[in-house]
């Protein structure tokens, strides 16, 4: 379906986690580069592993988390990309045929072939997400990415289709419109990540992109130059906040915050003797514990989730295919030792993916954390969502305006 392209360089994504919200204001300048002008960030109170269940809190960490991207731009926010994730989503592969009209193939014969593709059964309760092209066959000639212009009688297509609950997508929508913004498209998370850390050589060579999440871990398969496999394992950093909380007696509040700074996915990484304070429950003092016993805790559920992600590839017939191995992002990824783990579970070359090509507040967003919202921003750009507007800037004018704003902010706040 043609969208319908924006008319500013100003682009806003929104990623609705299951742990944090985050949203990020960029700007599209005219040579395609993203400069981050404003971020935000809020605690996700509402969602649980990528779904909706509460919408007044999730409409409350959506306001925060845009509010203070708008004050750090001093960009007002009209519309936004937003991520989806969740156990909800599925994805297959199909293929559509039909005939070239006057021997050439033009734009409407690739929509033509691609409506072919999409006549699948899809339950009632499920969204059409993504048509993504794999490739493209001309009279039985395969292996073709652009066949806009070439001649031939008969044109195929293979896509890979990705699904969601029509009522996720559904209560995501009404949450951001609840805020005041428009969803320009709810965009599949991992496809977002892909955009913002893989490189297009890993891309044809072969590459699994891994995003763990708070509430589930988003798979994505490239090999080709196009996108294979997609899928969801519903095991990610919650899981292990919630085993050190269990473990070490300690409120989830507080495991979470050892697990970003203490935890660490292999033992041989850290000193015998090392030592880290654990809150207690209630009115309990503090404990003192050894940090191989958090170790102990983190190391098994790391390597659990890096079986489940091993058992997926195996099972989608993709893991003889990833030459250029598994690179792993989100905020879980963060984790010490989880990229050797990886090396270890996968018997390949694993690595840490890290947003590249922004600038502007580019230290801010340098993070696996916020690929997914970085991603969307790019996913915007690469699709022609939007028009660059070439007319020169008006500093002045822009000034005038932020100070206007900010007048108005003043005397509401006082």
């Amino acid at each position: 379906m043609a969208r319908k392209r924006n008319t500013t360089n100003m682009v806003v994504g929104l990623d609705i986690g299951t742990s944090k919200i985050a949203a990020i204001v960029g700007k599209i300048k005219p040579n395609g580069d993203i400069e981050v002008l404003g971020m935000g960030t809020y605690p996700s109170r509402g969602l649980k592993k990528g779904v909706v269940v509460n919408i007044d809190s999730t409409v409350e960490s959506i306001q925060r988390a845009i509010d203070e991207a708008e004050r750090m731009s001093g960009y007002q926010a009209q519309s936004v990309y937003v991520g989806i994730a969740g156990s909800h989503i599925k994805s297959f592969n199909s293929n559509g045929m039909v005939a070239i009209r006057n021997q050439e193939v033009t734009e409407e014969d690739i929509q033509r072939v691609i409506d072919a593709a999409r006549t699948q059964a899809i339950p009632g309760d499920q969204k059409v997400l993504h048509i993504l092209p794999q490739e493209y066959m001309i009279d039985n000639q395969g292996g073709i990415r652009e066949p806009i212009g070439m001649s031939g009688v008969r044109l195929e297509a293979k896509v890979h289709m990705v699904t969601g609950s029509l009522s996720a997508a559904q209560n995501i929508t009404k949450c951001v419109q609840r805020c005041g913004l428009k969803v320009e498209d709810i965009i599949l998370e991992q496809l977002a990540s892909s955009e913002s850390v893989l490189s297009e050589d890993e891309k044809e060579l072969g590459v699994c992109l891994v995003d763990i999440g708070g509430g589930t871990t988003d798979i994505a398969v490239f090999y080709q130059g196009a996108i294979r496999h997609t899928s969801v394992i519903a095991v990610a950093g919650d899981q292990v906040t919630n085993d050190i909380a269990v473990a070490l007696r300690t409120p989830t509040q507080a495991a979470e915050d050892i697990k970003r700074r203490y935890a660490c996915a292999l033992p041989q990484l850290i000193a015998q003797d090392e030592e880290i304070e654990v809150p207690s429950v209630g009115d309990r003092p503090a404990r003192c514990l050894s940090r191989r016993t958090l170790v102990e805790v983190v190391e098994p559920r790391y390597e659990e989730l890096f079986q489940l992600i091993q058992a997926e590839l195996r099972r989608s017939g993709f893991e003889e295919m990833i030459a250029a191995g598994v690179v792993l992002t989100g905020g879980s990824s963060l984790v010490e030792g989880a990229v050797e783990l990886a090396e270890e579970v996968f018997n390949m070359p694993v690595r840490l993916g890290i947003p590249h090509e922004v600038t502007g507040l580019k230290e801010e967003v340098i993070s696996p954390a916020y690929a997914t919202t970085v991603g969307l921003l790019m996913y915007a750009r690469d699709n022609g969502y939007y028009q660059v507007d070439h007319q020169p800037e008006q500093p002045l004018t822009n000034k005038v305006n932020l100070l206007n704003r900010m007048k108005d902010w003043f005397n509401k706040s006082f």
